[in-house]
């Protein structure tokens, strides 16, 4: 039996997720062939000797709605995070630039970006990070009457074993969702939930997807294929990379 605490977990979840199906399956619908060729590598797909419309056309398609529903996956657990410190530490969205969490205990004044993994992020995207955790320190420290603020960086999976990075803390995965929710088995207990009308959802999604592929098979194949059925590969790198934009 679920405690009153795993049940409004629970709840969230289930309330939330149909929202990330929706979104992934409206980012279907709005797709358009050419867009999604011109933001994919063109070279390295014929390094790999793709040499069929279909194979072409589902590995872009693959790679490019991979990386829109990394994106919305963490969107949704930005906002699970979000709700779960509110409701142990009466934590809220922060107002702060850069700032995704912000709550305190025990007299510190904790401030969190949230991010999906460890490796989220190249150097520059880290510097702005500490800027941005420096920035709003000072803000709060002035606030705050001099309270000590602690900056984090938390990770939704994965795992990091040098936690201190001088200017913020890292916690990822287990050490994360303990950090916020005071339990120590969240990071396992929020599975479950998560997989709420999955199966269904996920019929439906296949059900689109078919038709996207079949869609923009055709219209590659009359684009982008001579009459012998010959991929124009540099009829596709100028769609993307021709300075005059023409093709």
């Amino acid at each position: 039996m679920f405690d009153s605490f795993e049940a409004k977990i629970n709840e969230y979840i289930e309330f939330h997720i149909p929202e990330f199906h929706k979104r992934r399956l409206e980012s279907l619908s709005g797709l358009k062939l050419k867009e999604v060729l011109k933001r994919k590598n063109i070279y390295l797909y014929r390094a790999k000797n793709v040499t069929t419309a279909g194979d072409l056309v589902k590995s872009i398609l693959d790679a490019f709605l991979s990386s829109q529903e990394e994106t919305m996956f963490g969107s949704f657990l930005e906002g699970l995070a979000i709700y779960v410190c509110s409701r142990i530490h009466n934590g809220h969205k922060s107002a702060a630039e850069g700032i995704d969490l912000e709550f305190m205990e025990n007299g510190v004044v904790y401030i969190i970006t949230i991010k999906s993994g460890p490796n989220w992020g190249n150097s520059s995207q880290i510097n702005r990070m500490v800027d941005n955790f420096r920035k709003a320190k000072r803000i709060l420290s002035t606030n705050t009457t001099g309270q000590k603020v602690v900056a984090v960086n938390g990770c939704c999976y994965g795992r990091e074993q040098q936690a201190d990075k001088g200017d913020y803390i890292k916690l990822c995965g287990q050490k994360f969702w303990h950090f916020i929710s005071d339990k120590e088995n969240l990071y396992t207990d929020i599975i479950e939930p998560l997989g709420h009308t999955a199966k269904e959802r996920n019929e439906e999604f296949a059900e689109e997807y078919s038709k996207c592929v079949n869609v923009f098979t055709k219209k590659f194949i009359d684009e982008f294929c001579s009459p012998n059925g010959s991929i124009l590969w540099e009829k596709i790198v100028r769609l993307g990379s021709s300075a005059d934009g023409k093709y």
